[in-house]
C-alpha cells in the first residue's frame, strides 16, 4: 500500500540523532574529504570496525554508530561530499586534549587517510569539579592568539581560538554550568558541524582565487576587441572578430565549471550560520562570540567568493551581448550584400529579358521571310504554267498575314512549353500528384 520510498525517507528525520552525552566527556571528530576517491569513505570505516572488534556495517549505509563498552562511542556519517568520524569517550581526569577518545585504534588506521584528512578536532566537556579548574586555566587548554568564547544554550560555556595545533587539532572547550538533559550532546555536535561545515565552505576561496586571475585576462583581452569592434572597417573585420569573440565565450564558458563549488559553498555557509544561531550565544566581557569571529573571519571569504562568481556570470553576460551584437552587424552587412546582389540579378534579368522580346522579334521576322520566300516560288511556278495572276502581288499582300500567323504561333509555343514540361514531371513521377 505505502510507496517504496515512504519508509527510507519518514527514516531521514531520525538519521542523525544527537549525541547523548552526561558528564566529563572527550570527543574527537575527523572529516575526510576525497574529490577523487568515494569509495574510502565506507573503506575506512568497515577497516576501523574490523581493526577494533566493532560489527560490519551495511553496504551502502549513511549513518552508523556503535559503542566500545559503556564508556566509549562512534559515530559515522556519509555526506554528498565528505565522510566524518567522530569518538566519544568518558573523561575521568584532567588530562584535556590527549588521545583518550582514539587510543583504542590501531595507529594503521589513521595512515590509511592520510592526505585527506579535512578537519580534525579535539573537543573537552567538562563538568563538575572539573569545570572551575578549566575555567580558571583556560590559557593552559587554549592558547592561541585570539581567545573566542560565549555563554551558549543558556547552561555553560564555550571556549576556542580556530587555530591548528601542533598535533594537527583544532581545539574547543566546553564548560558544563548546569546544561539539561542531552544539552551537551547537541553543543558538542553543533561545534564540530560549524567547523567542518566552515572548512567546506571555504574549499572555494582558491577556487575563486584562480578563477579572479582567469577572469582579470579574459577581461584584459575583451578590451582591445570592443575597442576593435567599435571601429570596424568592414564585413572581413566584423567575421574575424566575430569568430575572436566567440572563442572568449567559449573560454568563459569553460570556467563555469567551477558553478558547483560556488554553490555548494553557499549551501555550506548557511548551515554554519544557522549552527551559530541555534547557540544562543551570550557576550563573555572582552571576548568575541563565535558569530562575532565568524562575521569578521569567516564572512569576508564567502563575500569573496560570491562576488568573484558574480563577476563571472557578469563578464559571461557582456561577452554574450557582445556577440550578439556583432553577429547582428555582421548580419546585415550580409543581408546588404544578397540584397545587391538581387538587384545585380534582377537588372541582368530585365537585360535578358529585352534581348530575348528582341531575338524573339527577329525570329518572327526570318520565319516570315522565308515562308514568304517559299509562298513566292510557289506563285512563281504557277505563273510560269500561264496562270491569271500577279506573284509579286499576291507575295505583297500575303506579307501581313504570315507575319501574323508566325507571331500567333511563335506565342502560342511559349503558352504550352511550360504545360507540356510539367505534364512531363507528372507522368515521372508515381501516382501523377507531385509536380517538379
Amino acid at each position: 500500500m505505502d510507496h517504496p520510498l515512504r519508509a527510507s525517507l519518514s527514516r531521514e528525520l531520525h538519521a542523525r540523532p544527537f549525541l547523548r552525552i552526561g558528564g566529563s566527556v572527550s570527543l574527537v571528530h575527523f572529516a575526510i574529504y576525497a574529490d577523487d576517491d568515494t569509495a574510502i569513505h565506507q573503506t575506512l570505516l568497515k577497516a576501523l570496525c574490523r581493526l577494533t572488534g566493532l560489527d560490519a556495517p551495511v553496504d551502502g549505509t549513511k549513518h552508523y554508530s556503535a559503542r566500545w563498552g559503556a564508556e566509549k562511542e562512534l559515530k559515522w556519517e556519509r555526506h554528498t561530499e565528505f565522510s566524518t568520524f567522530t569518538f566519544v569517550a568518558k573523561r575521568h581526569d584532567t588530562d584535556y586534549f590527549s588521545d583518550l577518545a582514539t587510543a583504542h585504534v590501531p595507529s594503521e588506521w589513521f595512515q590509511a587517510f592520510e592526505g585527506k584528512r579535512f578537519v580534525a578536532a579535539r573537543m573537552e566537556l567538562v563538568s563538575g569539579e572539573g569545570a572551575d579548574r578549566a575555567r580558571r586555566d583556560l590559557r593552559e587548554w587554549i592558547d592561541g592568539p585570539i581567545l573566542v568564547g560565549s555563554h551558549v544554550l543558556g547552561g555553560g560555556q564555550v571556549f576556542c581560538d580556530w587555530t591548528i595545533q601542533p598535533d594537527g587539532f583544532s581545539r574547543f572547550l566546553v564548560i558544563d554550568d548546569g546544561f539539561r538533559e542531552e544539552q551537551g550532546g547537541r553543543l558538542l555536535q553543533r561545534l564540530y558541524e560549524i567547523e567542518t561545515y566552515r572548512m567546506m565552505a571555504l574549499l572555494a576561496l582558491p577556487v575563486a582565487r584562480d578563477l579572479g586571475g582567469s577572469l582579470d585576462e579574459l577581461q584584459r583581452a575583451l578590451g582591445p576587441l570592443m575597442h576593435s569592434m567599435d571601429a570596424s572597417p568592414g564585413p572581413q573585420h566584423d567575421a574575424e572578430l566575430l569568430v575572436r569573440l566567440t572563442h572568449l565565450a567559449v573560454r568563459i564558458e569553460a570556467l563555469a565549471e567551477s558553478g558547483g563549488r560556488f554553490s555548494a559553498s553557499r549551501a555550506y555557509e548557511k548551515l554554519v550560520l544557522a549552527r551559530i544561531h541555534e547557540l544562543r550565544e551570550e557576550r563573555i566581557e572582552g571576548v568575541p562570540t563565535i558569530a562575532e569571529f565568524m562575521e569578521r573571519r569567516f564572512a569576508p571569504a564567502m563575500e569573496t567568493c560570491k562576488a568573484v562568481w558574480a563577476r563571472h556570470e557578469q563578464f559571461a553576460g557582456r561577452v554574450a551581448r557582445a556577440v550578439d551584437l556583432l553577429r547582428t552587424r555582421v548580419n546585415l552587412a550580409q543581408e546588404q550584400d544578397t540584397t545587391r546582389l538581387l538587384e545585380g540579378m534582377d537588372q541582368t534579368a530585365r537585360s535578358q529579358l529585352g534581348l530575348q522580346h528582341a531575338v524573339e522579334g527577329l525570329s518572327v521576322a526570318a520565319i516570315s521571310y522565308y515562308v514568304l520566300s517559299l509562298t513566292g516560288a510557289g506563285l512563281k511556278a504557277l505563273h510560269a504554267v500561264h496562270l491569271p495572276l500577279d506573284p509579286e502581288l499576291l507575295e505583297g499582300i500575303l506579307i501581313i498575314p504570315v507575319v501574323l500567323l508566325v507571331l500567333r504561333a511563335t506565342r502560342r509555343s511559349k503558352r504550352t512549353g511550360p504545360k507540356r514540361n510539367m505534364v512531363v514531371s507528372k507522368q515521372a513521377v508515381p501516382g501523377g500528384e507531385r509536380t517538379v
